[in-house]
């Protein structure tokens, strides 16, 4: 069974049940702090942590003094953007005292689907991870349109796991898990401790969108496990309601894990596999013996580009007999890439007018 201190890279979604008085529209302050004690804690022993939080509309509608009944779309842009300052600043001024530098990041369901925006996203989280930053991640309900409807940031924070190759992907919720049916109307219904494998029949034990105490109710969970236990992420969902809750987690406390069904980078790597070159790009020795032993694809070592592709998109990558030595996600477009090609990375800027990547293709986005 999985448990939560096995995590190398964790992402922990925060519905806005938890962290805003649902009477008051104000933050749950103590709560909160619990929580940054909880992530603290997890980072001192090496582990990266992600936040995906909801609150933002929650905690503007309250500051606008907006009623709780259902808002008008320009009306919940507007609480968002109030309370999206809100919500950073208590983030920042929990984990603060921890030592803990935190960023912002708004990001749609786009982000993850567009291949450029998704490069984008996935090098920016890595950058602050690696300067020591806990990335908070919402979504950017300002401009949003009809991503604007609860539970649609368990999806999120599932495609976030697999941008940033999460190995444990926690929603904190107002439930325990998941059950063979609905245990408010059936006293028969039994709690579910792990799920080796979606099936159809797990499927079916969701009921329907209203059938939780939620509005995306469990549906946008199981949807959400799947996506990342198909990109190698183990998932749970756990009641976060009492103080503490990442650290009950690690307790035993009642929760559903749902089994990852591959490793985070050989899911990755398969995915990029699948997908069809759209240009060529040929190496020199010296790229292709870089190449093999784990490093990044430089523009210093490009002789040739063909095709016509844009940023994000796969090329196969071959050596100086067009011997294929596998194929990657490029970070220029085919134009771009033939100005630079053969070029020093610090000679980026000055051909290009911008400071671009140090690297053509990263080794994370490749499989030779």
């Amino acid at each position: 069974m999985a448990t939560l201190t096995a995590s190398k890279r964790l992402v922990v979604k925060i519905g806005s049940a938890l962290l805003v008085d649902a009477a008051t529209g104000a933050l749950r302050q103590d709560w909160l702090t619990s929580l940054a004690d909880d992530v603290a804690r997890i980072r001192a022993r090496g582990t990266d942590v992600i936040i995906v939080s909801s609150g933002s509309i929650a905690l503007g509608r309250g500051i606008l003094g907006l009623p709780l009944t259902s808002l008008a779309l320009e009306q919940s842009q507007a609480a968002a953007a109030v309370g999206q300052i809100r919500l950073a600043r208590a983030y920042e001024e929990a984990l603060t005292p921890h030592g803990i530098i935190t960023g912002q990041v708004l990001v749609t369901l786009e982000d993850s689907q567009d291949r450029r925006r998704y490069l984008n996203s996935r090098a920016t989280m890595e950058t602050m991870l690696g300067l020591g930053v806990t990335p908070i991640v919402n979504e950017n309900d300002t401009i949003a349109t009809d991503e604007i409807r609860y539970g649609d940031n368990d999806r999120l924070a599932a495609q976030v796991a697999v941008t940033v190759g999460a190995d444990q992907l926690v929603l904190l919720s107002d439930v325990d898990g998941l059950y063979t049916a609905n245990p408010k109307i059936d006293s028969a219904a039994k709690h579910l401790d792990i799920v080796e494998k979606l099936t159809p029949e797990i499927e079916a034990m969701a009921g329907d969108a209203g059938s939780g105490l939620s509005k995306g109710g469990m549906i946008t969970k199981l949807i959400a496990a799947r996506i990342a236990t198909e990109a190698g992420c183990a998932m749970a969902i756990a009641l976060g309601t009492a103080l503490n809750p990442l650290a009950k987690l690690e307790d035993g406390a009642k929760a559903t894990w749902f089994a990852a069904q591959t490793d985070p980078q050989a899911a990755r790597k398969r995915w990029i596999s699948a997908m069809k070159p759209r240009g060529t790009v040929t190496v020199d020795a010296g790229a292709q013996d870089a190449l093999h032993h784990g490093k990044s694809l430089l523009p210093a070592g490009v002789t040739q580009i063909s095709g016509s592709f844009g940023r994000g998109e796969v090329v196969t990558v071959v050596d100086a007999a067009g011997v294929t030595l596998g194929q990657g996600l490029i970070r220029y477009t085919s134009a771009e890439a033939r100005q630079i090609m053969g070029r020093r990375s610090a000679e980026i800027v000055e051909i290009l007018g911008y400071d671009g990547r140090a690297a053509l293709v990263h080794r994370d986005d490749m499989v030779l």
